[in-house]
């Protein structure tokens, strides 16, 4: 195969801030900052990234595709991000091990638990 992930797209509605709310919450590099794409790696030379691009139409649903982190320490990672600006959302979850979170501009991202086992 011969297919390399490049990175994943994040609609906004406006890229430079949402790409910098991400860039503070993951501790990850700002590859490009124009106005209508804002790109952000693990480093400028690691993939894949987060492209965040200016689109018309606010976010109405729940998104079909959301990004799963796994901390060392899911409360104070939580705590951490809350002090940033993402915001506690339920989208019918129920109670789970992990804890789901929006952004700024109420894309869903999960906060998981402990690996099992470990």
């Amino acid at each position: 195969m011969t297919l390399e992930w490049e990175q994943v797209i994040v609609d906004a509605a406006d890229p430079a801030a949402l790409g910098r709310w991400w860039a503070e919450a993951l501790g990850w590099a700002v590859v490009d900052d124009s106005a209508d794409e804002f790109e952000i790696r693990p480093t400028p030379d690691r993939l894949p990234g987060l492209l965040f691009v200016r689109v018309p139409e606010a976010k109405s649903v729940k998104n079909r595709l959301h990004l799963d982190f796994r901390p060392v320490d899911q409360a104070a990672e939580v705590t951490r991000l809350l002090a940033l600006g993402a915001r506690h959302t339920d989208i019918g979850q129920g109670e789970q091990s992990w804890v789901t979170l929006v952004d700024p501009e109420g894309n869903e991202f999960c906060v998981l638990g402990q690996r099992p086992g470990g």
